[in-house]
């Protein structure tokens, strides 16, 4: 299975907003910071705030961060969210795609691994991903992450 370069960029982004605790990230940051198109991460941010993860603040001095606190945030979640087309093959997708899909035992079993994929994901948050014990904060220029790090919500 391969995810799509959204589902990337929105973990990277969920990841740096993590690191930057209640101080605001901005697009033009993680456009820097990652390499990634500043239309590519606009889009990524709008949706990660129509769902729920970001809330934005408008302005000259604007930028997002997280709504939840990083432990509340599952990787699984975020996956599901944001992939349009969790399933491999296109018997996965709809029913009557082939001949033998009645009797295939290839379609379950590709079912299976999606589903063992997720539930792997499922085990880890973001604040699994952004612990300040890794070196994440140095790579991405962010100074003393634990100052950051949100315990109030």
């Amino acid at each position: 299975m391969q995810l799509t370069l959204h589902a990337d960029y929105s973990l990277r982004v969920l990841m740096y907003a993590g690191l930057k605790g209640n101080e605001l990230a901005t697009i033009s940051e993680i456009s820097e910071r990652f390499d990634i198109s500043k239309s590519h991460i606009m889009k990524v941010v709008h949706q990660l705030g129509q769902l729920g993860y970001i809330e934005t603040v408008q302005g000259k001095n604007g930028g997002f961060r997280l709504l939840r606190k990083p432990s509340q945030i599952n990787i699984g979640a975020i996956i599901r969210d944001v992939e349009q087309e969790l399933r491999v093959m296109g018997c996965l997708q709809k029913p009557g795609y082939c001949r033998i899909q009645p009797a295939c035992i290839l379609r379950r079993a590709l079912q299976e691994a999606t589903n063992a994929f997720l539930s792997v994901l499922d085990e880890y948050s973001l604040e699994d991903l952004i612990r300040p014990t890794r070196p994440l904060h140095r790579l991405l220029g962010i100074e003393d992450p634990s100052q950051f790090i949100r315990t109030d919500q």
